[in-house]
């Protein structure tokens, strides 16, 4: 199922890239909306979940070192290598976006979307309301970096060269890893660690790159109605699964 399900996220991804190819004016609708459903995850159903059976560890739940953890090094690989916002960002003068269309970007993608693809596979090991959710989520996460990734590639040139690429990588990585998620066992306490670490990346993207790049352009108050709506959207689906 998780497998089967990642390949939909690749065809969001394709998605994305198509219409950003069309028109940008309304799609930081859509990345607010993106982040109300990664934030509604992690707080309707991936925090309930890592708690419910924490370990402790210094005196803390070890999930949260993980949360933390798993933040950081999101954090830290995109300050070495390279953010993946559009280039016309507001936020993009402070680090280049050059590298994306290089090997080095190519990789960092690549991790990006494995871990995407893992967390899907393991979701659906600890249940299928988690397992869903966790896809719905991903799902428009992945139209999101469709719409950015394109954009970007348009503006520096290397639409031709680039793009089939990095689909590629896309789609072999974010399947990859569901493929992992699924058949690796993972023993005792690690998926729960192992979706603390997701949970970190979660909020890293919803709070760092997806919700800044909502905002930067337009007037707030139709992306906060976005993001409440995403948020809104994400509790439904946890409690109607449930």
């Amino acid at each position: 199922m998780a497998i089967y399900l990642a390949a939909l996220t690749v065809v969001s991804t394709a998605i994305g890239g198509l219409l950003a190819l069309k028109s940008k004016d309304r799609f930081h609708l859509v990345l607010g909306l993106s982040a109300g459903l990664l934030l509604g995850l992690v707080g309707f159903d991936l925090l309930p979940e890592i708690f419910h059976d924490s370990e402790i560890t210094g005196g803390v739940p070890t999930v949260s070192i993980a949360i933390l953890v798993g933040f950081l090094l999101l954090h830290i690989s995109e300050r070495s290598f390279g953010g993946h916002e559009p280039v016309d960002s507001e936020y993009s003068h402070d680090h280049s976006h050059g590298s994306i269309a290089g090997g080095v970007g190519a990789l960092a993608m690549a991790g990006h979307v494995f871990l995407d693809g893992a967390a899907l596979g393991v979701a659906f090991k600890v249940s299928n309301q988690l397992g869903f959710a966790v896809f719905i989520a991903l799902l428009v996460h992945a139209f999101s970096d469709g719409l950015n990734t394109v954009s970007m590639l348009v503006k520096t040139g290397h639409w031709e060269s680039r793009s089939k690429l990095l689909l590629v990588v896309d789609a072999v990585a974010r399947i990859g890893g569901a493929a992992i998620g699924t058949y690796v066992t993972f023993e005792g306490n690690w998926i729960t660690i192992y979706l603390a670490l997701f949970t970190g990346f979660v909020i890293y993207v919803a709070t760092s790159h997806i919700l800044p790049e909502a905002h930067s352009h337009h007037p707030s108050r139709w992306t906060f109605a976005a993001t409440g709506i995403g948020v809104l959207t994400m509790w439904l689906v946890v409690t109607t699964l449930g």
